[in-house]
């Protein structure tokens, strides 16, 4: 394992959580060499957090970034900070003490009570709602605010978004490693697979974990086995009539 995957791993949660009425899976390739992309989730009282950072490079200052970036999120967070002010703070520790080392991020609450999605975006792709077996184009889709590390966030916090989920609804949340991976014959993954292998798991009724795993293996198959980037894929699922 290379020395910036060593210190990602000591600071991510187990790939998977979850109560009653929510689910959270993670899965992040190549496990061993992985550079610069984190993932985080936790559950506190009705609330399920979500975090998904993508640092810039993939050497030991982009390990030692997103576990920074994970750090602050978390203490932020548990000193009873919003999530523009979680992106403020990430934003505001990188310009200071790695400057020059940007990272973007899809940082969300989801309110198990009632389905309440709040989630911000900086620089990340969008994520992805899958309802009743297909994906909902662009409903989770904002413009997106500058990445973190420039210190541009410091005086203006990123906007907050919302959306009101449905039971039985999913979020996958994924880094760019995932639609930008290419075959040896330089055939992008791209939305579009990405959204089938989605929306297969989801008519086939898999669970959480085991939709990350066959996506992961597409997404293997695809390239060969050799990943050119991180690849990253946290996916939460609001089941209340579990109850």
């Amino acid at each position: 394992m290379s020395v910036q995957a060593e210190l990602l791993w000591a600071f991510l949660p187990p790939r998977t959580i979850g109560t009653a009425s929510v689910t959270s899976s993670a899965v992040l390739e190549p496990a061993y060499e992985v550079g610069g992309d984190a993932f985080d989730h936790s559950l506190d009282d009705d609330a399920l957090h979500l975090t998904l950072l993508d640092a810039m490079g993939h050497d030991l200052a982009s390990g030692g970034a997103s576990a920074i970036g994970l750090a602050t999120c978390r203490a932020t967070r548990r000193a009873g900070g919003s999530l523009p002010e979680i992106a403020t703070a990430i934003d505001r520790t990188l310009d200071q003490w790695i400057p020059g080392r940007l990272m973007t991020a899809v940082i969300a609450n989801l309110d198990t009570r009632t389905g309440r999605l709040s989630w911000i975006n900086c620089g990340h792709p969008p994520p992805l709602l899958v309802r009743e077996g297909r994906v909902l184009p662009r409903i989770l889709e904002r413009t997106p605010h500058l990445p973190l590390g420039l210190g541009f966030h410091t005086e203006q916090p990123p906007t907050l978004h919302h959306e009101r989920l449905q039971p039985g609804d999913r979020v996958l949340v994924y880094s760019d490693g995932v639609t930008e991976a290419r075959s040896p014959g330089g055939d992008l993954f791209g939305e579009e697979r990405l959204a089938d292998a989605v929306i297969r798991s989801a008519t086939e009724g898999e669970a959480s974990p085991e939709a990350l795993r066959r996506l992961i293996q597409n997404l293997l198959a695809h390239q060969r086995t050799r990943l050119r980037d991180d690849a990253t894929l946290l996916l939460a699922e609001w089941h209340p009539e579990a109850d």
